[in-house]
């Protein structure tokens, strides 16, 4: 087999039919990025924001939500650019890989493995209670946690795995219901006279604080991977750039007009879900949104409503398990996980991906439950735990592209870039302080500590399979072609899949 050391790795040559049994289809325009970039975060708003609300109170929650409104902004202008100079499924990773070599592409790469599988996981936790909020309104029983989240996994990997065709049109479906749910939600409680300003503040100041800030402004960092939840996901959009007809253009513009989109919507939700509710009690609820509900209709109506509150997170399994099936895909299909999970099967989706991804949510869901359980804890500590973990990813992937996007710009400034992002060097450098500030605040809280010991393990043993043997057995995907080339191969549709192997494996 044909080999080329480079950067620390070896390249094998791919077989004959490699890149044929790993093909996706481009069927996306400008309004099924939308859809899949709004369905992946809609959840954020139906449950799990909620979480630090007494711990910090309305006004510090209310500070870490526009810190975080910052980050997303400036972020994902700089995600947008570097999606469109470098058009292929990798994303995170493909940016890190060009920018900081194949170490870093990994390092990023599983960094937002564990941020998808956390996040699927913690919105399968959430629709398993919604879902038996609607079966105990309509039929007065309930399905045991763990057989909700085998019901739901199975259903969605099917979903998904049924082509990427039907999962934008169904994202696009799904995000205009659950932003109409939300919707009836502002208007009712403004209509019933639900919603009370008094209710915002009803968190009991300690001494020498003042509602606003009870607790005093040390739980705000705190609070805030409860805030990433209104938007976390958003910026999965570059992992469907070879499923786009036009992702160039497409990426960028859909996902600031998703981001627009949620930022209205998680808003409204805060303020009149917390209005309604009340800051200290709706912390403890693992299902605001129903919650609020149940105090303004009638009980009658309230298994209806459940079922409505569920196409909310409905819509983000669906947004969410696509991320982490291409994120696997990509380095899968490079060689830096296993290369079977980057098979596609013939409806070209990545099915083994999914199937595995949803395997590992499912065992973590186990663990985390059963932990809480023999420690004695309430039910939402469990999916708290596993949001940690999500939002931890999340963060270290942030920090990652953030230093990628400035990197690209010096190591590459020829590289072809149709899109700019308006906030430049500056926009990234401000999203990648908030995120490093979000690190930081992790280390030093003690609730975050499980979430931390069970990232570390997997990057442990993450990094000790790459450096002993997925190393030596990379292929030039087209991820790894851009960042060998200089940014001069950056479209594997009109260059072909397999472009530099000649001139790569000839210099031997």
């Amino acid at each position: 087999m044909a080999e080329s050391t480079t950067s620390g790795v070896t390249y094998t040559k791919a077989a004959a039919g490699y890149f044929e049994k790993r093909t996706l289809k481009r069927s996306a325009g400008f309004w099924g990025i939308w859809g899949l970039g709004v369905a992946a975060v809609i959840s954020g708003e139906f449950s799990g924001w909620n979480l630090g609300t007494a711990d910090a109170g309305f006004g510090g929650m209310a500070i870490a939500t526009a810190i975080v409104i910052v980050m997303y902004f400036t972020m994902l202008f700089s995600i947008g650019e570097m999606a469109a100079a470098l058009p292929h499924t990798g994303g995170a990773y493909s940016f890190a890989r060009a920018a900081l070599g194949p170490w870093g592409g990994f390092v990023t790469g599983l960094a937002e493995s564990i941020e998808y599988v956390a996040t699927t996981a913690v919105v399968v936790y959430f629709a398993a209670q919604y879902a038996n909020g609607a079966l105990l309104a309509f039929f007065s029983f309930q399905l045991p946690p763990f057989v909700m989240w085998v019901i739901l996994y199975a259903i969605f990997v099917v979903v998904n795995a049924l082509g990427a065709a039907i999962g934008f049109r169904l994202a696009i479906i799904v995000s205009i219901i659950s932003i109409a749910i939300l919707a009836v939600f502002v208007i009712v409680a403004f209509s019933t006279g639900s919603f009370s300003v008094d209710k915002l503040f009803d968190v009991k100041p300690t001494a020498g604080n003042s509602t606003f800030l009870p607790h005093g402004f040390g739980p705000v960092l705190l609070v805030i991977p409860f805030a990433m939840w209104f938007f976390l996901g958003i910026e999965e959009l570059p992992l469907a750039s070879e499923e786009t007809k036009n992702p160039q253009r497409d990426i960028p513009r859909a996902g600031i007009v998703a981001l627009i989109t949620l930022l209205v919507c998680a808003v409204a939700i805060f303020i009149v879900n917390t209005g309604v509710n009340g800051t200290e009690e709706i912390q403890k609820s693992g299902q605001p949104l129903l919650d609020g509900f149940a105090l303004m209709v009638p009980k009658s109506l309230q298994g209806l409503l459940a079922i409505f509150a569920l196409v909310g997170l409905l819509a983000s399994l669906q947004g969410i398990m696509f991320a982490y099936g291409r994120n696997m895909y990509s380095l899968s299909r490079a060689g830096y996980y296993p290369k079977v999970l980057s098979l596609t099967s013939k409806r070209q989706t990545p099915a083994i991906a999914l199937i595995v991804g949803a395997v590992i949510g499912f065992v973590l869901l186990v663990i985390v439950d059963r932990a809480a359980a023999i420690g004695g804890q309430v039910s939402v500590i469990g999916g708290a735990v596993v949001l940690n973990i999500a939002i931890w990813g999340a963060v270290v992937s942030y920090l990652m592209q953030m230093v990628s996007f400035v990197m690209l710009r010096r190591k590459f400034p020829n590289a072809k870039r149709p899109y700019v992002s308006p906030t430049g060097v500056a926009g990234a450098v401000i999203a990648g302080i908030i995120a490093l500030v979000i690190f930081i605040a992790f280390l030093f809280n003690p609730g975050y500590q499980y979430a931390i010991a069970g990232i570390a393990v997997v990057y442990i043993i993450g990094l000790i399979l790459f450096g002993a043997i997925w190393r030596k057995r990379l292929v030039l995907s087209p991820e790894e072609e851009y960042a060998i080339s200089g940014g001069l191969h950056g479209d594997p549709q009109a260059e072909g899949y397999d472009a530099m192997e000649s001139e790569v494996f000839d210099k031997k």
